[in-house]
């Protein structure tokens, strides 16, 4: 008998069954890893377009209340569905189970795979999303450019029925990325814009990161091997306050 290992994946936005449904496409049936069963769960309440501080500090806030009892739950690893990592540090200060953000994985990705890389989105609203993860690792010297396309995302219907438009203008910026500022990886903004992966990937000479579904592989892979975050790094709590912060939904 085979015991799936759970993933939770948390989506920083509230939003209804269908909007999760498309969230989850970035992770396709045979792109999971037999044995392996991501979960899609959105926060209940709190930012609305990770567009300011005011949205950054609420999805800190949300995605750690839904992320603090996922080891309880039985869950083998979470996955923050968002580049900005949000809550990531402070579930693994409360978590045993490996915690893998995007942003994060992603931009590690791509410095592996080359010597400096783009980040591509969709508006400049998001620029502090990625500042914010580059200085807290201390990889902006690694980051060639972030470009946006100056287009409003939406977060729940994604890049559906808008890809004519929008995928030419990712290419556009990523060309001018790769020929203007020397970037040799191309690293998506969001996971919100996984559609348009395998069009960049088809048309840019070099390679394209999909932020989701990097993260998701690499958190299957600290799962099969036994690892998990330092909890030097990331100690616990001396006096917990779970039951207090699950109280905390509206």
């Amino acid at each position: 008998m085979i015991v799936l290992k759970r993933i939770k994946v948390i989506v920083p936005i509230a939003m209804d069954a269908a909007g999760v449904a498309n969230r989850a496409q970035q992770l396709p049936a045979e792109f999971i890893r037999p044995g392996f069963a991501p979960e899609f769960e959105a926060v209940r309440w709190g930012a609305a377009l990770g567009d300011s501080y005011h949205d950054t500090l609420l999805m800190d806030w949300t995605v750690f209340q839904a992320g603090i009892t996922a080891e309880t739950e039985g869950f083998s690893g979470v996955l923050i569905d968002t580049v900005s990592d949000s809550g990531l540090w402070s579930l693994r200060s409360v978590l045993t189970i490996p915690v893998v953000g995007p942003g994060e994985a992603s931009f590690a990705a791509a410095m592996m795979l080359g010597k400096s890389f783009s980040v591509i989105t969709m508006w400049p609203q998001w620029f502090p999303l990625y500042e914010k993860v580059l200085s807290q690792h201390g990889w902006d010297h690694r980051c060639a450019s972030v470009r946006s396309i100056d287009t409003r995302p939406d977060v729940t219907e994604l890049l559906e029925g808008k890809e004519e438009i929008v995928f030419a203008k990712l290419k556009a910026e990523a060309m001018r990325a790769i020929e203007e500022d020397g970037a040799d990886v191309i690293v998506l903004g969001s996971t919100t814009m996984h559609q348009s992966a395998a069009y960049l990937q088809s048309e840019l000479p070099v390679p394209v990161i999909n932020p989701g579904q990097v993260a998701y592989k690499q958190l299957e892979t600290w799962v099969e091997l036994g690892l998990t975050h330092s909890k030097t790094a990331f100690p616990a709590p001396e006096v917990p306050m779970h039951a207090h912060i699950r109280k905390g939904w509206y």
